[in-house]
């Protein structure tokens, strides 16, 4: 029997099975769902929504996050200085402050400029998302950033070496030795910097950006139901992350590892 299959059948883990299902039967033939229906439209675009925001915001944050990472593990003062000033800035504010900052901060200094709300860009900044999908980028820059740096100082010198030796410029053995190696040792922290990211959406609701924790609110502010609504974005988030879970599961068995 295959040991991932054997593993679901230990008791314990059958016992958490059965009371998981119990606890959504119960839910669902003991509280009020009769909103469902009315919502379900919205509840749909608000959950693309935030996959949107977690997929934007985590590849662009993963791509800024190699530059620091490298800056940092091999750049010049004037590059790794910076970077880890960057990393220990985001790293040591909350999210709901950088997202605060940006949004009525930045987004105020913009209005007082004329030649900035005559222009086309004024359609996008006088928006809440673009702030939202700044703030999710630079935190997830930042906290992968500092995950990147520890990934590229990681990888042996003597793969290094031997790229040297076989005649590889300096790009070529980045592209194919140090940066791959970097994200494959990188790549179990990925999982849960993303799940993290994911968890940390709900954050730009608090900006006007309508994602499923903005319908959520909303369902509870007309229902005037507490736990039902919550109990349902709590089962999105849970089937959300289990699906991120497995799917870094899928990418981390295709790539090959030493044996």
């Amino acid at each position: 029997m295959n040991p991932e299959l054997r593993s679901w059948k230990e008791p314990h883990r059958l016992v958490l099975i059965a009371i998981g299902i119990g606890i959504i039967l119960l839910a669902a033939y003991s509280m009020r769902w009769d909103w469902l229906p009315r919502y379900s439209g919205r509840l749909i675009e608000g959950v693309g929504t935030t996959i949107w925001l977690l997929f934007i915001t985590s590849v662009m944050g993963f791509v800024a996050a190699i530059g620091l990472g490298l800056a940092q593990a091999a750049g010049p003062f004037w590059l790794a200085a910076p970077a880890r000033a960057f990393c220990t800035v985001i790293r040591g504010t909350p999210l709901l402050l950088q997202l605060w900052l940006l949004y009525y901060g930045l987004g105020s200094l913009f209005a007082q400029y004329p030649e900035i709300r005559e222009s086309w860009a004024w359609t996008y900044l006088r928006s809440a998302w673009p702030y939202g999908v700044l703030a999710l980028t630079l935190s997830f820059a930042g906290y992968e950033g500092e995950v990147m740096r520890g990934a590229f100082a990681g990888v042996p010198r003597g793969e290094l070496e031997a790229g040297r030796a076989y005649g590889m410029s300096p790009f070529t053995m980045f592209r194919r030795i140090w940066l791959p190696r970097a994200i494959h040792r990188a790549l179990p922290t990925l999982t849960g910097e993303t799940v993290l990211q994911l968890k940390a959406t709900p954050l730009v609701a608090t900006i006007t950006v309508v994602d499923v924790y903005a319908i959520i609110s909303r369902v509870r502010q007309d229902t005037y139901l507490t736990y039902e609504p919550l109990l349902l974005l709590a089962l999105i988030y849970v089937i959300l992350t289990g699906i991120l879970t497995l799917a870094f599961r899928w990418v981390e068995s295709r790539v090959p590892v030493k044996g």
